[in-house]
């Protein structure tokens, strides 16, 4: 009598598979009729706006909490700008106040605030430790830098549109350009608008 071979020990169902960068859990694989996917593509489409998942943030963009409701903070904002270069004399007088929430978040609604580790966008002003002020309202035009999630994984780059291309750069020679390729998904989740630098 011939012994049975003994099942393959692969296969089945593997913890924390499938395609979640779009809605932030795990997918299933499900059958619909052909005249019914363009419905069902709609739908899921629509149900992800609505959810407005949460992403899960990489050590390397770390989301700091805003207030709900944050004071105003006004500081002198004196009527004379400083040289970079020679000396020059200075006003002795404040024109205005100049508040920082508005200064720094117009639309604190869209506002988010991260903070960077690593130095990939160093030739743009964006450095190690530093603070990035997104705005998810913009839209994210060729050569702004954006907050985009490629295939599930975040990173801070400065987006290229050509030839119907999409690249994302860096702004270290260290680092090469990321080129999007057709199977791969990318979503963009703001537009930096400014950098919070110590010196």
């Amino acid at each position: 009598m011939k012994a049975s071979a003994a099942k393959p020990q692969h296969g089945g169902k593997r913890e924390g598979a499938g395609r979640k960068a779009k809605f932030g859990e795990a997918t299933a694989i499900m059958r619909v009729p052909e005249s019914a996917k363009p419905v069902v593509i709609d739908f899921l489409n629509e149900l992800t706006q609505k959810r407005q998942v949460e992403p899960k943030w990489p050590s390397h963009l770390t989301p700091v909490k805003l207030a709900e409701n944050p004071t105003s903070f006004k500081v002198p904002l004196f009527n004379h700008s400083i040289k970079a270069g020679f000396p020059s004399p200075a006003d002795d007088y404040v024109a205005e106040s100049l508040d920082l929430n508005e200064h720094l978040m117009p639309r604190k609604e869209a506002t988010y605030l991260l903070t960077v580790s690593g130095d990939s966008m160093i030739g743009v002003g964006i450095h190690d430790g530093d603070i990035l002020v997104v705005d998810r309202s913009l839209t994210p035009v060729n050569g702004k830098v954006v907050i985009a999630i490629l295939d599930g994984q975040f990173t801070v780059k400065t987006l290229e549109k050509q030839r119907g291309k999409i690249r994302l750069l860096p702004a270290n020679p260290d680092f090469e350009p990321i080129e999007l390729k057709d199977e791969q998904e990318l979503q963009i989740w703001g537009v930096v608008t400014k950098v919070i630098h110590s010196l």
